[in-house]
């Protein structure tokens, strides 16, 4: 692809990943919550999801997934369960210690929560499926253009993602239980939320 059309690729991402969604609202969570290992084992994770999605728009599943009809309901439906279930547990557990009085963690772990949020929201298959088609060359190598498309995106996640979960970090250190309640408590509210305004989406 030539050099003009990735960089206007590149600022895209650049536009996209400053928009936070679910899976920011999670590393923020649990980076205040756990601290920034936890923020970033998140972050990890989240990327392995987008690394799946990449993956399915570049072998043209996209197409299937679209034709399946209520089938794929079913699967918007399911991820806006997980998010609204994620985010009942946040809210419930805000003030609740393991045996060493320590926050619990999740169940699966960090890296797997992450996996489960950035997959839980088949909009975002879509949403590549209809954005890296506009930056891709017909004349050149098509995987060429998808591998390098999909490192940039995930490049760009990654650095956004590890920012939030560092920052957060470090800001939980400096709150007290109670605010760090309070905080757990908003940022299960936004991931319940979310699961919400996936559910009454449409899906196309």
């Amino acid at each position: 692809m030539s050099l003009e059309l990735y960089a206007a690729y590149v600022v895209a991402c650049i536009v996209i990943v400053l928009i936070p969604g679910p899976t920011v609202t999670l590393i923020i969570a649990s980076s205040i919550r756990h601290g920034t290992r936890a923020g970033l084992a998140n972050a990890a994770g989240t990327q392995i999801g987008v690394a799946m999605m990449i993956a399915i728009v570049g072998i043209g599943l996209n197409q299937m997934i679209e034709a399946m009809g209520h089938w794929f309901e079913w699967v918007r439906l399911l991820g806006a369960a997980y998010l609204i279930w994620l985010g009942i547990q946040m809210f419930r557990s805000g003030g609740e210690l393991a045996a060493d009085g320590l926050p619990k963690r999740p169940r699966g772990g960090f890296f797997l929560q992450g996996v489960l949020v950035a997959i839980s929201n088949p909009k975002t298959l879509i949403f590549f499926g209809a954005f890296i088609p506009q930056f891709i060359d017909p004349s050149a190598n098509y995987a060429q253009q998808i591998v390098i498309m999909g490192v940039t995106a995930m490049v760009f996640a990654a650095m956004s993602d590890s920012a939030y979960a560092i920052a957060a970090g470090r800001a939980g250190k400096f709150l007290s239980a109670k605010r760090l309640k309070l905080m757990t408590r908003i940022s299960g509210t936004f991931l319940v939320g979310g699961g919400v305004w996936l559910a009454f989406s449409r899906a196309k």
